[in-house]
């Protein structure tokens, strides 16, 4: 038996071990059915921009993306492939890097960015000290590249 059947059948026997006593059944009776559209204030138009970034370091190459995100939803995705060998937090600067320098020949001037490299987004708020040489230079020019924004954040994704 797989380990998926195992759980849901776990579940299965859990729910017909302890049935709800007072079950209700929905009720769909929508009493205003007529009502096609609900009025609500509109939200201010943001100009925010979204970034997200990962980069990738494994036996079949090293690679960074980016993508952009636009306040009206569209997404300017780009990859790269590294052709140089280097560790992955490296890669995740790289990636970083990158998905800035798009955001600024995008004219992008309030930006949030988001990435699963908790290292880079903790360096990059002076939470954490940058203590590996090679990272050094990276966190002087992402800072440097934070300044030509009016407004940017960054944010670690789990």
């Amino acid at each position: 038996m797989t380990r998926k059947a195992v759980k849901d059948s776990v579940i299965a026997d859990l729910l017909a071990e302890n049935p709800i006593q007072d079950y209700e059944a929905l009720d769909f009776e929508f009493p205003d059915e007529h009502i096609n559209e609900v009025d609500c204030e509109e939200e201010e138009p943001t100009d925010v921009w979204e970034m997200y970034f990962d980069g990738a370091v494994n036996l079949s190459g090293n690679g960074i993306g980016a993508v952009l995100v636009s306040p009206d939803g569209k997404h300017f995705p780009i990859a790269i492939k590294l052709r140089f060998d280097c560790t992955n937090n490296v890669a995740e600067y790289e990636a970083c890097v990158m998905g800035l320098q798009a955001a600024i020949e995008m004219k992008v001037r309030k930006l949030e960015v988001y990435g699963d490299s908790a290292l880079i987004i903790y360096q990059v708020k002076g939470e954490w000290q940058t203590k590996d040489p090679k990272l050094i230079p990276y966190q002087k020019y992402l800072l440097e590249l934070i300044k030509k924004f009016k407004e940017i954040s960054f944010t670690h994704l789990s």
